[in-house]
């Protein structure tokens, strides 16, 4: 298997060109955040994922964490690793400096948390989980709680976790059942059971802080009756908490990662029945602020597709520039040459390319418009990025999460028949990425949210708005009067009328038919996202025209991969268009009996 190389380059040309790097290095907070800082961050993210991180990554998958009397080992090295993670400071690098963060924007942070993650999946879901937790308790922790749990967590004392679902409820969180009792200390006292939580028991820290969602005994039934506790695996004062790992799941992917059934309150642990926790905001607004934690974890695990199509695709290469088979077609050599001189093979190297680099691009583009809805200084500017950035979200997380099952899919075909078997390391990464569209959210709940609270709250007004900008980049690249830029206008144009005539229709049966709306909200979100994918390879192009001699080379492939997207995969968006248009009704036409 091939070493990892961080795709550097890529990630700078795009916080530059399309996350605007300059400018919000000259947002308050951010005057250090230049690109000359984020060329040295990336350069030694890069470094640690592929001397430290990405050696552990094939011993993870063979050698995965084990369970035994409520206490789990994660796989070797990993417990070394992640101290020098937590270390090297990069568990802090977007978080504040008052609790030990570098307070560095999230759009450098999102390409050093692509290089985690491709460097090993299951290793990255640990410091995922503990950024939302922070995020979480930035937001709605008091003072107090934000001083005693967020330097922890950002030094790697301690993890957090995510407890929301339960057995009985699935993603339907109303019908969550874990109570919380208030005692006559201000604390709880927390029963219930908890399953899927990532991390939620482990050697790699001394500690562990679980935000759980639970029930006081006076809360309305429903989501509006759930409030949120920390409940840390150790207290204060040393005493173990009454909370325990039942067992971890055996899976299909991430087998390194340890997906925890937790018990709260059955009598373990050195507090007596039931696990202590303190309560984070308000009662009954838990699912609010855990939403909070969940938005950042779903555009992290965007970011997750992104970071395991890389990697597929740079086995792939290799793979194809090594492997020996057939004379080419045109009769350039007498002899076998290697796949990747062949059509069809050159075909799924340059898709893998363009979905990869697609994605990476509208997810850069997205983190900017994070950076400058925090730190931007007009006020109505700020919530007009925030409600793009909340408008790009679900896709990110939908969008590369679906396509990494094809990326890393196609990766398996380059390898042929070797791709099958599980030593050439291909078909690891397309199990790991068979998760990703399925936690935080799966691809139809980003679907729903972005056709309910994205396209029908504001009768589609965001949703043409966005189209207003894929119609300027249009608009420069007729301008240039290039052969090759009049092509990926056309095509950029075709999906644009395309995007425009699905929105009409979302918001025109939103409420009239919402059977068919929302059997459409998949093909919509992937449409959108094959459309700003393809709009911001796009921008690339133009953008390419700008680089020195000495990035020429880049600058072609760069327009070529835009221009390939453009023929190969934007006319993907017309097949989306009329599934929507004419075959929404076709979803709810046969009766559930007769399946």
């Amino acid at each position: 298997m091939p070493d990892y190389i961080a795709p550097v380059q890529d990630m700078m040309f795009d916080l530059r060109h399309l996350a605007g790097l300059d400018a919000i290095a000259a947002l308050p907070g951010f005057e250090d955040a230049t690109l000359e800082t984020a060329q040295a961050v990336l350069d030694e993210c890069a470094r640690f994922n592929r001397e430290v991180v990405a050696p552990l990554n094939w011993i993870g998958d063979t050698q995965p964490s084990t369970w035994r009397d409520g206490n789990v080992t994660t796989s070797p090295g990993f417990a070394e690793a992640f101290r020098q993670f937590a270390d090297g400071g990069w568990q802090g690098l977007q978080h504040p400096t008052t609790f030990g963060g570098q307070g560095l924007p999230k759009a450098i942070a999102a390409a050093c948390i692509e290089m985690l993650n491709s460097a090993n999946l299951s290793f990255a879901l640990c410091p995922l989980l503990s950024d939302g937790a922070i995020e979480a308790l930035l937001t709605a922790g008091t003072q107090d709680q934000q001083r005693r749990y967020i330097p922890p967590l950002i030094s790697g004392a301690c993890t957090g976790t995510m407890n929301l679902t339960e057995p009985q409820a699935g993603s339907d969180l109303a019908l969550v059942r874990s109570r919380a009792l208030p005692q006559d200390d201000g604390l709880y006292r927390i029963f219930g059971q908890k399953i899927f939580i990532t991390y939620g028991e482990h050697d790699m820290a001394r500690n562990i802080v679980h935000l759980v969602l639970a029930r006081l005994p006076d809360a309305p039934e429903g989501v509006k009756g759930i409030s949120l506790f920390i409940v840390p695996k150790v207290l204060a004062d040393g005493r173990r908490n009454d909370v325990w790992c039942a067992s971890i799941e055996h899976k299909l992917g991430i087998k390194a990662s340890p997906t925890a059934v937790l018990v709260f309150g059955d009598g373990k642990g050195d507090v007596g029945p039931g696990a202590i926790g303190e309560r984070v905001g308000e009662a009954n607004r838990g699912l609010e602020y855990m939403f909070i934690m969940m938005n950042a974890a779903r555009y992290a695990v965007g970011m997750q597709g992104v970071a395991v199509a890389e990697r597929a695709y740079q086995q792939a290469v290799d793979y194809a520039r090594q492997r020996l088979q057939s004379r080419p077609v045109d009769g350039s050599a007498a002899q076998a040459v290697a796949i990747g001189h062949h059509p069809d093979v050159r075909r799924m190297l340059m898709s893998m390319r363009a979905l990869t680099q697609g994605a990476r691009a509208l997810a850069l583009l997205a983190a900017g418009l994070h950076d400058r809805a925090h730190a931007g200084t007009d006020a109505a500017q700020r919530m007009q990025d925030q409600a793009a950035y909340e408008f790009l979200v679900p896709i990110v997380k939908g969008f590369s999460t679906e396509m990494s099952l094809e990326v890393t899919s196609l990766g398996v075909q380059v390898h042929g028949g070797m791709g099958f078997i599980e030593e050439t390391g291909a078909a690891q990464y397309y199990r790991d990425a068979r998760i990703l569209t399925i936690y935080e959210g799966t691809t139809a709940i980003q679907a729903n949210d972005f056709v309910g609270r994205k396209a029908l709250r504001d009768a589609g007004a965001l949703a043409l708005a966005f189209g207003e900008r894929v119609a300027g980049t249009r608009d420069a690249l007729v301008a240039t009067g290039d052969s090759q830029a009049l092509a990926i206008a056309a095509r950029l144009s075709d999906a644009l009328e395309a995007y425009r005539q699905v929105v009409r229709f979302i918001v025109d049966n939103g409420r009239a038919d919402p059977n068919a709306a929302f059997a459409a909200s998949v093909p919509y979100l992937m449409l959108s996202g094959y459309l700003f994918a393809g709009w911001q390879l796009a921008a690339s192009w133009l953008a390419a025209g700008s680089l020195g001699a000495d990035e020429a080379g880049f600058a072609q492939a760069k327009r070529v991969t835009a221009a390939f997207f453009a023929a190969h995969l934007l006319p993907r968006c017309g097949a989306f268009r009329d599934a929507v248009l004419h075959g929404a009704g076709a979803v709810m036409a046969l009766a559930l009996e007769a399946f």
